[in-house]
């Protein structure tokens, strides 16, 4: 499944994301994409701080892959995005991009796979309906 206008989230370069040369160190970028990929849930109504009352379970990060195109600098306006790319059972597929703002030039993208777990033991289980629902009928 795929998703023709993803979300996007801004973010802003600031020192504690950048090494000692002034770049943003690489697995800031997970951290940028993990923030986009919650707002965007959010958007949809899935608030991920409410899930495991609610449902008894929760999402964790499963797999990454990330290719970098160039670096960002400290200040830098960054535009985040996620998107629908594979839709399960028990997991989803998420794919994100991260674009110098205003200019579009894409820096970094990936995809990362999150698994529906049960709370209580981090076993797989299966997404709940109503979470799968909104992700389907509200990105297309």
């Amino acid at each position: 499944m795929s998703v023709d206008a993803p979300y996007t989230f801004p973010i802003r370069v600031y020192w504690e994301d950048t090494d000692a040369g002034g770049i943003v160190f690489y697995a800031n970028y997970l951290k940028f994409f993990e923030r986009a990929r919650t707002e965007w849930l959010r958007s949809l109504g899935i608030a991920q701080s409410q899930l495991r009352e609610a449902t008894g379970g929760m999402f964790v990060v499963a797999e990454t892959a990330v290719r970098y195109l160039r670096p960002c600098r400290l200040d830098d306006r960054l535009q985040v995005t996620a998107a629908l790319a594979e839709g399960g059972r028990a997991s989803l597929v998420i794919a994100q991009q991260a674009r110098l703002d205003p200019a579009g030039e894409l820096l970094a993208e990936g995809t990362i796979r999150i698994g529906w777990v049960d709370a209580a033991t981090l076993r797989p289980a299966r997404i709940p309906e109503t979470i799968l629902d909104a992700l389907t009928t509200r990105t297309r």
